[in-house]
């Protein structure tokens, strides 16, 4: 078993938040709702602490079983610590938000399960900046963003420094935020999502070459909307905003 000096097991992937700034945000994001929390990989409490402070019910998942018997001694009586692990975890069958400062390889899986979760309506989590940005669309989006984008929101409100973790990972952090949509800008989730990937992973150089080979529109009807949109011919599928796609796919079904 690797543990690091600042007790930190490497095979946990833990690196947990020091920084009181960055700590402050997520509480502040996390208090945009009403109702129980579910907070994964807690780790030594160090959102779970201060989250219990609005005196909501909090349920503290932490793999680490030496972890779940320490939180679980200082912690208030909202708090019911559990020993689980984040991917496997059962969430609440009632409106709930989640939070959580997310082993960094095991973001994608985590977002992945916590997509397909029907009840959590907001999402505070700390994850790797490159994953938080392409998550947002900043700067381009991914395929698994845009893939979910009809059903969730997604803001960056901090980039979180290397140094604000110990031990220190690699790279930076960023707290990303996810608001499940009252109203979903798509309703087809299934068909839509194959579209999407036919999109991403089509040949052609750029849109005005890509669509019209998913069989879906004709070169005319996919040029003509790409001049709507004010997008070149040459534009990339991660160019393309939630609205966009949005737009597209009411073209195309």
């Amino acid at each position: 078993m690797s543990v690091h000096p600042y007790g930190g097991r490497h095979e946990l992937g833990q690196n947990f938040l020091t920084d009181p700034a960055a700590i402050a945000t997520i509480c502040a994001a996390a208090a945009r709702t009403k109702g129980p929390l579910v907070e994964l990989a807690a780790g030594d409490g160090a959102l779970t602490v201060p989250l219990s402070r609005s005196g909501r019910p909090i349920t503290a998942v932490e793999l680490d079983p030496r972890r779940v018997q320490r939180l679980a001694q200082r912690t208030a009586r909202n708090v019911s610590v559990v020993h689980g692990d984040l991917l496997t975890h059962r969430l609440p069958a009632v409106p709930h938000t989640v939070v959580g400062n997310l082993p960094f390889h095991l973001t994608t899986a985590a977002l992945r399960r916590l997509f397909r979760q029907p009840h959590w309506e907001l999402a505070v989590l700390l994850v790797q900046w490159e994953v938080a940005r392409r998550r947002a669309g900043i700067g381009g989006a991914s395929q698994m963003t845009a893939a979910w984008w009809p059903w969730f929101d997604f803001t960056v409100p901090a980039r979180v420094p290397a140094q604000a973790f110990r031990p220190k990972p690699a790279v930076d952090g960023g707290i990303l935020v996810i608001t499940r949509r009252t109203e979903p800008l798509v309703t087809e989730r299934s068909a839509y999502q194959g579209f999407v990937r036919a999109v991403f992973t089509g040949r052609g150089r750029g849109l005005g070459g890509i669509l019209p080979r998913t069989g879906r529109l004709t070169s005319r009807s996919a040029h003509a909307w790409l001049a709507r949109e004010r997008l070149s011919p040459r534009a990339l599928p991660r160019e393309l905003t939630a609205t966009q796609w949005a737009s597209l796919w009411e073209l195309v079904r």
